[in-house]
């Protein structure tokens, strides 16, 4: 098997596609904010939305929308430095944690969610 992308099943697709294209600046490589599917070249990987009513339909559940209180899941990301990646962004999201050493993990990390909640998380390796 190959791993050839991550997707995100969203509630609110719109403002995730504009989200990851407008505020965290991903080059699209597919899609549109009215295609209700999405995708990012991030590095050397590709991140996918995809609204959760159609992925649903398409496995023959009734649609609900997603419990925003329990993480499943989390997208880790290496940044260069996180205070200045923390400055580019504070403005744009709200970060749940300021950037932070976390000695135990040999990183630095901060954390904030997308629109449709989302946990996202920023690093880089301490020295």
């Amino acid at each position: 098997m190959e791993l050839t992308h991550t997707r995100l099943l969203v509630d609110d697709y719109k403002k995730c596609f504009l989200f990851y294209r407008d505020v965290l600046g991903f080059d699209v490589s597919w899609g549109d904010e009215t295609s209700l599917y999405g995708q990012f070249k991030v590095g050397n990987s590709y991140l996918g939305i995809f609204e959760r009513k159609q992925m649903d339909e398409a496995l023959g559940y009734e649609y609900t929308p997603a419990d925003m209180n329990v993480d499943k899941t989390a997208l880790i990301f290496k940044v260069d430095d996180v205070e200045e990646k923390y400055l580019e962004l504070k403005d744009k999201v709200d970060f749940i944690s300021k950037p932070q050493e976390q000695v135990r993990w040999g990183l630095k990390v901060a954390h904030f969610r997308d629109p449709d909640g989302s946990l996202i998380e920023i690093y880089e390796n301490l020295e």
